[in-house]
């Protein structure tokens, strides 16, 4: 990596450069140079940071995901997979003598993990708080991991 230091001008190019050009940034070759990120215009959506911590008798799973509720999201398990995905939206609008102002958001994420054949299914428990949506899948007895046994010899 290599670091530039910045140098700054006293009082800027108040004419040219620190002035936004919108033609310069709808220029198709600016969007390779992270000037906005890689999912703002594509069609991807947004993929949350996942923590997965395994212990002797269960999995715990912790998905950040501020700012939905508990109805935003949809959790289902298919085909050996937990499938969570969540969607919201929100519109205001405020209306003045004057003027109108009308404000909307739109926030989707998916996120598909595959379930280890040593957990039971019937048993996940998933729970919501503080915008961490935290799962529980318990292993199945012979997956747990056991003590040594100790053998006497004869």
């Amino acid at each position: 990596m290599t670091l530039v230091k910045f140098r700054r001008r006293p009082f800027g190019s108040l004419v040219t450069q620190d002035f936004f050009d919108m033609d310069d940034f709808l220029d198709n070759r600016r969007w390779g140079r992270n000037m906005l990120p890689t999912n703002f215009w594509n069609g991807k959506r947004m993929e949350p940071a996942l923590n997965i911590r395994e212990t002797d008798d269960n999995f715990e799973i912790e998905l950040a995901a501020p700012g939905f509720g508990k109805k935003d999201f949809n959790v289902t398990i298919d085909d050996g997979c937990l499938n969570i995905s969540a969607e919201k939206s929100s519109k205001a609008e405020e209306k003045e003598e004057n003027y109108t102002r009308r404000e909307f958001s739109y926030n989707s994420f998916e996120r598909s993990l595959k379930i280890p054949e040593s957990v039971k299914e019937e048993e996940i428990k998933a729970k919501y708080k503080d915008g961490i949506l935290s799962f529980k899948l318990t292993k199945k007895e012979e997956a747990k991991k056991r003590p040594p046994k100790v053998i006497e010899i004869a």
